[in-house]
C-alpha cells in the first residue's frame, strides 16, 4: 500500500479531537463554496460539489453551515474570494510533499507552509520539483460494509474505468483516472454500494520506504501543515510497512 493510502487510513481510523474537527469542518465547508463557484449550485450538473457535500456530510458537518457555504458560493451572502495554489517540498528523508491550499490571503498560505517544513525538518522546493513525481487520480474510498468482498467492488467499476481496487483493512481503495472519477461513482450508486468520499488526489509513482522514526517525523510535518486552516490536502511519496504504522498508532 502507499503511503498516501495508509495516510489516508490512519486519519480514517482515528479520533477526532474537537480542534481537528473544527478546522476539518471548515475546509469542507470551503470546498463546498468552492464548488459551487466553479460549477454553480446545480448539483445535477455539478459533480465536484456533489462530492463535496456529501464528503461533509459524512463528517457531520452541521446542514446550516453547508447551507450557508451553497449560499456564499453562489452569491447569496457575501464570502471570501479563494485562490487556489500548490506548493512544493521536501520533507524529512527526502519524501515529496505536495501542499494544496484554498487561501484568501497568499502570504498567509506562504508563511504557514514555509514554516512547517521549515520546523519539521524540510524545506520548500521550486514548482516543478516534486509534483512531475505525481500524477492526478481518481481515488474513492469504500467501507467494508455488509460482508462487502473485492470482488463485488470490482465488478462494479471495472467497466466505468477504474484502474486497481486495493484492500486497505477497513475499506477499499478504488484508484481511477481523475477524468473517470465521476463515472466510477455513479457505478458504485448503481449497484447500491456506498463510499465514505470520491476525490481528485495526487498519487506517486513510486514510494520510499521509511522506518517507524522516519515515519514519524513525516507525519508530524503533514500533521503541522494540515493545522493551516489555508491547507487542504497534503500528498507525500512516503511508504510504511503494516508494522511501522502500527508501531506509530500505539504511541
Amino acid at each position: 500500500m502507499s503511503g498516501h493510502s495508509k495516510w489516508a487510513t490512519t486519519k480514517h481510523q482515528k479520533a477526532v479531537v474537537d480542534a481537528k474537527r473544527s478546522k476539518l469542518f471548515a475546509k469542507l465547508v470551503k470546498n463546498i463554496e468552492v464548488a459551487v463557484r466553479t460549477g454553480g449550485p446545480d448539483m445535477a450538473g455539478n459533480p465536484t460539489l456533489v462530492d463535496a457535500v456529501q464528503k461533509a456530510k459524512k463528517q457531520s458537518v452541521p446542514n446550516e453551515n453547508i447551507d450557508r457555504a451553497l449560499k456564499r458560493g453562489s452569491g447569496q451572502e457575501a464570502g471570501a474570494d479563494y485562490q487556489s495554489i500548490m506548493y512544493e517540498g521536501y520533507g524529512p528523508g527526502g519524501i515529496a510533499v505536495l501542499v494544496e491550499c484554498l487561501t484568501d490571503n497568499r502570504n498567509r498560505a506562504a508563511s504557514d507552509v514555509r514554516v512547517a517544513f521549515t520546523r519539521n525538518g524540510g524545506s520548500l522546493a521550486d514548482p516543478g520539483s516534486v509534483a512531475y513525481l505525481f500524477s492526478r487520480k481518481g481515488v474513492i474510498i469504500v467501507p467494508k460494509d455488509n460482508g462487502l468482498t473485492e470482488d463485488a467492488v470490482l465488478d462494479a467499476v471495472l467497466d466505468a474505468g477504474a484502474d486497481e481496487v486495493n484492500d486497505l483493512g477497513e475499506v477499499f481503495e478504488v484508484v481511477s483516472e481523475a477524468k473517470d472519477l465521476v463515472l466510477v461513482r455513479t457505478a458504485l450508486q448503481a449497484a447500491k454500494i456506498d463510499y465514505d468520499s470520491a476525490d481528485s488526489q495526487f498519487v506517486a509513482a513510486l514510494q520510499i520506504e521509511v522506518d517507524a522514526d522516519g515515519a514519524r517525523r513525516i507525519l508530524r510535518l503533514i500533521d503541522s501543515l494540515e493545522d493551516s486552516d489555508d491547507v487542504q490536502n497534503v500528498f507525500a511519496n512516503f511508504d510504511a510497512s503494516d508494522e511501522v504504522m502500527a508501531e506509530l498508532q500505539a504511541e
